[in-house]
């Protein structure tokens, strides 16, 4: 196991290991999502008090868990990169930001839209909805930071900082529906005595947070793969790798920038 992950670490062998998994996780994101949005838009029994408009939490739900997992991935793997100096860790880093804003963003939109039926208001400053609209921010300024540092391992670096600083944040939301009174309702699904939903509603949640789970990795290696091109775009592997001595995917956009 170690020395495959040792493996991993290796751009060329990132590259060329990866490329085999994503059209895999394509087809596992599919079998989770495709059942998780029947079972949950047509099967799954109108919510007593909600009716069908419970539905979005099928979207709004598992975009919300994602926010806060790939920000904790994205803290992770930015401190591996800035203690042990890892090239893969701070792409991996820079290349998840953006599919996390994407995420927190979704969260919000269809959180506003479920909270207009069921609260009358678009938006309040609820604690919950307050601290994921924080976190929003904070990924969009790890994505400012990265783009404004032009070398890439200093870039890494001061990402690396803000990103494990802002970590502070996601307790914050986890637990801000019980540490103050709020609109947003509190927790059913993590819940440690049993849920507090039924099956024919929880196990679409679950399916549709697993292909939810399994698309950000399928994205997140597909950006990898651009991202280290990029950056490797100078190395004999990338050269050798498509067959070319003189051209490779970034050869036109590497004669505007030389």
């Amino acid at each position: 196991m170690w020395a495959f992950l040792h493996k991993l670490a290796s751009p060329k062998h990132f590259y060329r290991i990866t490329g085999r998994w994503i059209p895999w996780l394509w087809v596992i994101t599919l079998l989770f999502m495709v059942p998780g949005l029947y079972l949950g838009l047509w099967v799954a029994p109108p919510d007593y008090q909600q009716g069908d408009s419970f539905r979005i939490m099928y979207v709004h739900v598992p975009a919300a868990w994602m926010s806060l997992f790939i920000y904790v991935f994205m803290a992770v793997t930015g401190g591996i990169g800035l203690i042990w100096n890892m090239k893969m860790a701070d792409i991996m880093a820079a290349s998840s930001a953006p599919i996390g804003a994407s995420f927190t963003f979704l969260a919000l939109v269809t959180g506003a839209i479920w909270g207009k039926p069921m609260w009358g208001t678009w938006w309040v400053w609820d604690a919950r909805l307050t601290s994921e609209l924080i976190l929003l921010f904070l990924y969009l300024g790890y994505i400012a930071l990265q783009a404004a540092i032009e070398e890439p391992r200093t870039a890494a670096r001061a990402a690396a900082i803000l990103a494990i600083v802002g970590s502070v944040n996601i307790p914050i939301i986890h637990y801000s529906v019980e540490w103050w009174n709020t609109l947003h309702q509190g927790p059913t699904v993590t819940r440690m005595d049993k849920p507090a939903i039924h099956p024919s509603m929880l196990w679409p949640l679950l399916l549709m947070a697993a292909a939810f789970q399994v698309y950000f990795f399928t994205v997140l290696l597909m950006r990898a793969r651009t991202e280290l091109l990029w950056r490797e775009r100078r190395a004999r592997w990338v050269r050798e790798m498509f067959g070319n001595s003189t051209r490779t995917p970034f050869s036109n956009t590497e004669k505007v920038v030389t």
